[in-house]
């Protein structure tokens, strides 16, 4: 299956039935995704929103420096035979992804915004009572393992269930591999998100409410093998799929069809077969497999470079060997992760975005204790 045909979602959410839910992200032919416009006002809101930030005549410095935040936006489309269907056509970000791992974070201490009727406030309110004072919430994450070549993924009943005491684990999920802890993700995370809080703390005219953050990375590491003889390990020893990178793996887990018009003039789009499937992983993420593992440093100076790494690997992909040439397998963590990692940071979900004279203190405050459980994450 070639690149191009791979299909991704932004966030897949499971209902409480186990069921998929696509949010209405489609992927349209030309590789942007479709994402349908909600019935009014919100719908209409968020073109608003969009068209803008995304104004060919917009000179505004502060909208132009959003845009580096946002996922490009390419106008609307309809269907030709379904003129009243509409679409926002945005960038998919997870494109340029292998094996993508995508993570959906709410941002501020309020899901409502100024407008919410009495109820509104009181469900929003009831279904996370924290996020006032945590100031996010997890909607939803997928993770790809290397260690076993699947995703696992938690839906947003995982999210609400996390506490000021637990929320740090929780997030961390995201940046494991199977195999180890993705610092190298992490950090270049936070540097992301630092960006957007400095665009917000220097501006006043928009205030967000039930807007998110997408985090996505590639979750296939790239392990790479240090000569320290004329043959290495992994020429010595059959290494599992996935470890080492060797040739593009298919994507096991596409999740929807290209869509196309069919002859009623509506948007088709089937989940592909896999997905019952990727879905159940995470009934079993519950039941992990505990592996002896191995940590190992290396060290070696050659032609007055110096390389240094730390490494998870498991003795069950050793055959359960450990072995005196284990020093020739070198896991590259690079040291400057924003040149390294590949992960991207974007700001989505803009059906409740409201002019403003004042800082955005709710959507400030919930990036600020994001940066702090990422960096906590990473000083551990």
């Amino acid at each position: 299956m070639s690149s191009a045909a791979k299909r991704k979602l932004y966030l897949l959410k499971l209902s409480p039935e186990g069921n998929a839910s696509l949010l209405g992200i489609l992927q349209h032919p030309d590789g942007t995704v479709l994402k349908q416009l909600q019935p009014p006002p919100r719908g209409p809101r968020e073109q608003e929103f969009y068209n803008k930030v995304y104004d060919s005549d917009c000179c505004d410095r502060i909208l132009l420096e959003l845009r580096e935040y946002l996922p490009k936006y390419f106008g609307v489309w309809s269907p030709p035979t379904a003129p009243n269907d509409t679409y926002l056509k945005l960038e998919d970000v997870t494109r340029k992804f292998n094996k993508p791992c995508i993570m959906d974070v709410k941002i501020g201490q309020k899901s409502y915004d100024p407008y919410a009727s009495a109820e509104k406030i009181q469900q929003q309110v009831s279904k996370y009572p924290l996020m006032e004072e945590i100031g996010f919430l997890v909607l939803g994450m997928r993770v790809y393992h290397v260690s076993s070549d699947s995703y696992e993924t938690q839906n947003q009943h995982y999210g609400r269930s996390l506490t000021k005491e637990t929320v740090k684990d929780g997030i961390s999920k995201f940046f494991h591999s199977g195999y180890c802890l993705r610092k190298d993700v992490v950090a270049a995370s936070i540097q992301k998100v630092e960006k957007i809080l400095e665009w917000f703390e220097g501006q006043t005219q928009l205030n967000f409410y039930a807007s998110s953050l997408l985090f996505v990375y590639e979750g296939s590491c790239q392990a790479t093998t240090m000569r320290l003889s004329d043959v290495t390990l992994a020429e010595k020893r059959r290494v599992p799929k996935g470890l080492l990178s060797g040739g593009d793996v298919l994507e096991y887990n596409n999740n929807i069809h290209v869509i196309n018009s069919t002859e009623n003039g509506k948007i088709e789009a089937s989940v592909g077969k896999g997905l019952s499937k990727f879905y159940a992983l995470h009934k079993k993420s519950c039941s992990k497999r505990h592996h002896s593992q191995l940590s190992l440093k290396v060290e070696n100076s050659e032609q007055d470079n110096v390389w240094k790494s730390s490494t998870c690997i498991t003795q069950e992909h050793l055959n359960g060997n450990v072995l005196p040439q284990l020093e020739k397998v070198f896991y590259h963590m690079p040291a400057e992760p924003k040149e390294s990692a590949k992960v991207e940071v974007r700001m989505i979900d803009f059906a409740h975005v409201f002019p403003s004279n004042t800082k955005d203190e709710g959507y400030i405050y919930g990036l600020k204790n994001l940066i702090t459980v990422l960096q906590n994450i990473l000083d551990n």
